[in-house]
Order: structure tokens, then C-alpha cells, then sequence
């Protein structure tokens, strides 16, 4: 590089601040980082241990005393320019979860993390000193991959297999290997225990990996997604409703009556999911206010958001569940659905029976272990497992046995199913369907294809008139 007149190098300064090193002590970590600017611009470099960052400052300062120019870019003078440390997989797998973090559902962040630790767990290294299987995938799953402010310390079972990992991770340029992606997205296909994991599950965590090394190319360290180069094929994956898990309208108002006989506090939210097509977390988030319920005819139900429940360690508020907004939807939208008179009646009786939660929702928790009834206010939505043993027990006795062994209705999201299933096939257009199911019109069509009836018989009756009816058989 040429210099200027005064020996200078042209794109370094003199102008050299230094300024005392910050301590931060993270819920996980200690670090010690040396600030310090150079014409203006800000440089920073972090240390594990307050010893390397001193003498890290050290030497900043002897170069500054000296007289020796400072790079621009990099902050330091030539004695000091060393190459950065290389990138390895886990630090970076690591910051793309930090940077997701902030906007991500809970769900979102959980399947984040379950992908990240099985790619992970194949890329390290196989032989002695590696961490047993369960110790590995918990280091990577519930404290390398969770960037939530209010994890706890570090197990101290966990530290070495930590220690090994960091130590241990391939760097980002082995994923520039076609061989090593094929191995990680091999994995995805898997279940820990070796068993073929389900294809929408392989898709998922697929999209995933492709998402990480996408923010790599972000941050330059690839030309292109290495993932793009792999001519892997991905289990086939369908997500069309199976038409045996549709209810008809008399198994549907069966299984309801079953519910109300043995848990009448659950029996207006299945009423929900059947006739209005909510989403089982739409369900649990309702309250009182956002019904409109006429004495007769027609109501409406006016969506605010959702309730998911995901667990502690992957919410912002450190609880089993977080309110959300409506999925593929923002904060503060909304989504207006009709309440058939039917549903109308259900949500008035509910009303009439039990008394709302604090916050206004209807369906809430009123009961804690061992049937214990629970103070009021009422502030827990219902939980999961409490709704799903309540649907068990509606099947046993609203249905036959062979229909208890068979797939009709095995979830209560199926009920939803059969909502929209009988929208469509009711004549109401595509579009408004999905309005109200909060679907886009394309999903709708693909996801439902299975459970619109009537098409096989138009279709031939229309090939029929066209064809015409001839007099008789063809001649031999």
C-alpha cells in the first residue's frame, strides 16, 4: 500500500481514542469488552476473561503512544492486524437464533430450535470425549439455541458438554461441502430415536436449515445458498384433510351433547370450532366482548388474536402460554366471523352458566389438580390437555366403537375441518370461506380439496351431455 507524504498509510488515522474496558455479566456468561474509536469511527472487541481484554487494551494504548497509524477499517495498526477468527457452525446457528428471537412465535422459536439441534448434533464431530446423545441435544436444544432473557444459569451438568461443542463445531465453510448438507438434511428425515419423522415435520426443518444458511450468504460468507446445490428430494408431503376425520352434522351435535353432559364448561368452545371454524387457540382466547349474540338469528364473532401455549422457555414472559396475534396476520388486526344461530345459543347458555375469566375470556381454567376448584378470578385460558381429555371422553360416548378405533374426529381440530369442509360444499365461494377462516383462497382449495363433495358427479354429468347418449351398444 502506498503511503502520503507524511508516511501516513492512506486509509488509517492517528486520531486514536481508548476508552476502559465494560464488564458484562450475562445470565450465562461473563464478558469484557475494550471500546475504543479511530477517526471518528467506533471499534469494539470481546473477550471471555478480563486478562485478554487488558492486554488486548495494553497494546492498543503502547501503539498509540508510539505514533503508529490505526486502519480504518479495522481499528487497529499493523502489529495488531490479525486475521479474525473463523466462523464456525454453532456461532452462527447460534446468532441467527438471537436474531429471529424478537419476532418469532414461541411455536416458531421451539421448531427453530429442534431443527437447529438436529443439524447440529450430525455436523459435530463423532468419537471419544463426544457428550452423550441426551446431554448433546439438551445443551443445544434448551441453552445454545434459546436466546430467551429469562433462561436460568447454565446447568452445571451441561457446562462441559457446552465447552465441547463450542470447542468442537465445524466451521461455516464446511457447509460449502455438498456432502455435509446432504448429511444434515439426511437427519431432518429422522427422529432422535431413528424412526422416519412425519414429511411435514422434514419440511419444516428443512426450511429452516435453508433460512440459516440464507443469512449467511446475508452476511457474505457464501456467494450462494449451498443448500441450492444439493439435489436432495424431500419427503412428500401433503397437507390435505383427510375427508374420515370429517364429522357430519348429526355425529357433530352427538358429540357436543356428550361434552355438555360430561363437561358443560367445554361444550359452547366446541361449538365454536364446529360451527364458526375457529382455531383451537382462537377458541382460547375469547372473551365476552368480542361476541355479538342476538336472541335470535345470526351472530357474530369479531377474532383478536390467539393463545398459544408453548411452554416457559419460549415465551418473552416466562409463562406456559403467550397471547398472539392471528396467525399470518398483525398485532392489531382482526377477523370478523359469523356465528351461526346454532352457536349463538351455545355461547348465550355458556354465558348464562358460568361466570367469564378476569380478563373477560370465556373459556378459562376453574379447576386445578385433584379437581380442586380454583379462587376466582378465573385468569388461566383453558389448557390444552384439559380440552383434548374432555374431547376423549366425548368420543367414547357419542360415538360407536368402530368409529371410537377410526380417524373420524380424533382431534378437536378436526371440528374445524368439518366447518369449512360444509361451507364449501354448502355453495359459499372459496373466497369468503377462507375470510373467515382466515386462509388465503390458494390454501383453502389445496387443503380442502379432498372434502368437496358433489364435483365427481357434475363432472359426469357434464362429460354425459356433451358425449350425448347413443342408441345403443356399438355393433360387433
Amino acid at each position: 500500500m502506498k503511503s502520503t507524504p507524511d508516511g501516513r498509510e492512506p486509509d488509517a488515522s492517528y486520531d486514536v481514542r481508548i476508552w476502559k474496558i465494560d464488564r458484562y455479566q450475562g445470565v450465562r456468561a461473563t464478558t469484557f469488552t475494550v471500546r475504543w474509536r479511530v477517526a471518528g469511527r467506533r471499534h469494539r472487541r470481546t473477550f471471555a476473561t478480563a486478562k485478554l481484554a487488558e492486554a488486548f487494551r495494553a497494546e492498543l494504548l503502547i501503539a498509540a503512544r508510539r505514533g503508529a497509524p490505526f486502519h480504518l477499517d479495522s481499528g487497529v495498526p499493523s502489529s495488531l492486524q490479525l486475521a479474525e477468527p473463523e466462523r464456525t457452525w454453532v456461532e452462527h446457528a447460534e446468532d441467527y437464533v438471537r436474531v429471529k428471537w424478537p419476532t418469532a412465535s414461541p411455536r416458531h422459536r421451539r421448531g427453530i430450535a429442534e431443527a437447529l439441534t438436529d443439524v447440529t448434533s450430525v455436523l459435530l464431530p463423532e468419537g471419544s470425549g463426544r457428550p452423550p446423545e441426551p446431554a448433546l441435544r439438551r445443551a443445544l436444544y434448551s441453552v445454545i439455541f434459546n436466546a430467551s432473557p429469562l433462561s436460568p444459569d447454565v446447568p452445571i451438568e451441561l457446562e462441559d458438554s457446552l465447552a465441547w461443542i463450542h470447542g468442537h463445531s465445524p466451521p461455516m465453510r464446511a457447509l460449502d461441502d455438498a456432502a455435509v448438507v446432504r448429511r444434515a438434511l439426511d437427519r431432518l428425515m429422522v427422529r432422535a430415536d431413528g424412526t422416519l419423522a412425519a414429511p411435514s415435520t422434514a419440511t419444516r426443518k428443512r426450511a429452516t436449515l435453508h433460512s440459516v444458511l440464507e443469512y449467511a450468504v446475508e452476511l457474505e460468507l457464501f456467494t450462494s445458498n449451498p443448500l441450492k446445490r444439493v439435489r436432495w428430494k424431500a419427503p412428500k408431503a401433503t397437507d390435505l384433510v383427510d375427508r374420515r376425520v370429517v364429522v357430519n352434522p348429526a355425529q357433530a351435535r352427538a358429540l357436543l351433547a356428550a361434552v355438555w353432559d360430561q363437561d358443560p364448561a367445554l361444550a359452547a368452545y366446541f361449538a365454536c370450532l364446529y360451527f364458526a371454524g375457529l382455531r383451537p387457540a382462537e377458541a382460547r382466547n375469547l372473551r365476552a366482548t368480542d361476541c355479538t349474540l342476538p336472541e335470535s338469528g345470526w351472530g357474530l364473532i369479531l377474532l383478536t388474536g390467539s393463545h398459544q401455549r408453548s411452554g416457559t422457555a419460549w415465551t418473552d414472559s416466562g409463562s406456559t402460554d403467550e397471547e398472539r396475534a392471528l396467525k399470518h396476520r398483525g398485532r392489531r388486526d382482526t377477523r370478523p366471523v359469523p356465528a351461526h344461530p346454532e352457536l349463538v345459543r351455545w355461547l348465550r347458555r355458556h354465558l348464562q352458566t358460568f361466570e367469564v375469566g378476569g380478563d373477560g375470556r370465556l373459556f378459562v381454567t376453574r379447576v386445578g389438580r385433584f379437581g380442586r376448584p380454583i379462587a376466582r378470578p378465573y385468569l388461566n385460558p383453558i389448557a390444552s390437555g384439559t380440552v383434548y381429555a374432555a374431547w376423549h371422553r366425548a368420543r367414547e360416548s357419542a360415538l360407536n366403537p368402530s368409529q371410537i378405533e377410526s380417524q373420524l374426529a380424533r382431534r378437536p381440530y378436526d371440528l374445524r375441518h368439518a366447518c369449512l369442509s360444509t361451507w364449501l360444499n354448502a355453495g359459499v365461494s372459496p373466497a369468503r370461506v377462507a375470510a373467515w377462516a382466515g386462509h388465503s383462497v390458494e390454501v383453502l382449495l389445496r387443503v380442502y380439496a379432498k372434502c368437496v363433495e358433489g364435483d365427481d358427479t357434475i363432472a359426469l354429468r357434464r362429460i354425459e351431455d356433451t358425449l350425448g347418449d347413443p342408441d345403443g351398444p356399438p355393433s360387433a
